[in-house]
């Protein structure tokens, strides 16, 4: 078949690898335009338009499919294949391809419907979560389900690392789909059970709240990490401070929320029910580091409380 596949970040590029690898055409990648990175603002493709270059795929940047539509609707395609695009397919587009369009989104859909399906997983305090495969529609997440798996999300895993399990797996997924419907064999299946919803996150979701239990602020931690990254304040200075890594300290005595403490120099913080121990930190201005590090720096007499 003639494919066009639309992506953008690293978790997509599983995808179009394994599609590249197949037996399918692919006539065109689509991405998001380049954006300044890193310090020094350097414009840099997405990691798709990276991958389809490696390939040899031609690309389209575009941050509204809209806007290269005339472009897109002089090719014969017969079906398209989106992972993390960044946009939304609406019609004429929507129907273009004779097959329509498949998604893979990081959830056991209709559970976590939404751009961050799996960060709100695990702020949750979800146990298990997966990839589906369904067809494209107008709503948010809504068509018909050609196949899914399940996979635990773990006691410390970040939505990061959870992420990048899942888009391999996901990949495999995804062409197994694209040759079934190649084939005429594949079977898709209306979505049953309750609706969750996945907002994108915004920075205020990345705070930490100390008077939430310890395994809902751990949570929240790994949820938003790498992106937008947890952090709290230290009161009296509001100067932040990131919490890249965390566990809770199960053996250690009950503290106040937000009030800190040294064991053995290891940096405590209290919760509403076990403290939380800080294993990786990013004071403001200064890079990562061990907590136990920035902790020989404090005061022991006189240690600060997060906010």
């Amino acid at each position: 078949m003639r494919l066009v596949v639309a992506g953008s970040p690293a978790a997509a590029v599983p995808t179009l690898d394994a599609l590249a690898a197949g037996p399918h055409e692919i006539v065109r990648v689509i991405t998001r335009p380049a954006s300044p990175l890193g310090r020094k603002r350097v414009i840099t493709p997405t990691p798709v338009a990276q991958a389809a270059e490696r390939h040899g795929i031609p690309v389209v940047e575009a941050a509204r499919l809209a806007d290269v539509q005339a472009e897109l609707l002089e090719l014969e395609v017969d079906l398209g294949v989106i992972v993390a695009y960044g946009g939304l397919v609406r019609a004429p587009l929507l129907q273009w391809p004779r097959l329509g369009w498949i998604n893979l989104h990081f959830s056991l859909l209709p559970a976590w419907r939404g751009a961050a399906p799996v960060q709100r997983a695990i702020m949750a305090g979800e146990e298990r979560t997966g990839a589906t495969v369904f067809q494209l529609t107008e709503g948010l997440d809504e068509g018909d389900l050609y196949a899914r798996l399940e996979e635990p999300i773990g006691a410390h895993r970040t939505a990061g690392a959870l992420l990048e399990s899942l888009s391999t797996s996901g990949a495999a997924l995804t062409a197994r789909v694209v040759d079934e419907l190649a084939a005429g064999t594949a079977v898709a299946r209306p979505q049953e059970g309750d609706v969750t919803l996945a907002p994108k996150l915004v920075r205020e979701d990345a705070r930490i709240h100390w008077d939430s239990p310890v395994d809902a602020v751990h949570a929240r931690v790994r949820g938003v990490t790498p992106e937008p990254g947890a952090f709290t304040t230290i009161i009296g200075s509001d100067a932040v401070l990131k919490v890249l890594e965390a566990a809770p300290a199960r053996e250690a005595a009950p503290l106040a929320p937000g009030r800190l403490a040294l064991l053995d120099g290891r940096p405590l913080v209290g919760t509403a029910s076990q403290p939380l121990e800080l294993l990786r930190v990013q004071p403001a201005g200064k890079p990562a580091m061990p907590a136990v590090d920035w902790a020989r720096g404090l005061d022991a007499a006189a240690l600060p409380e997060l906010a």
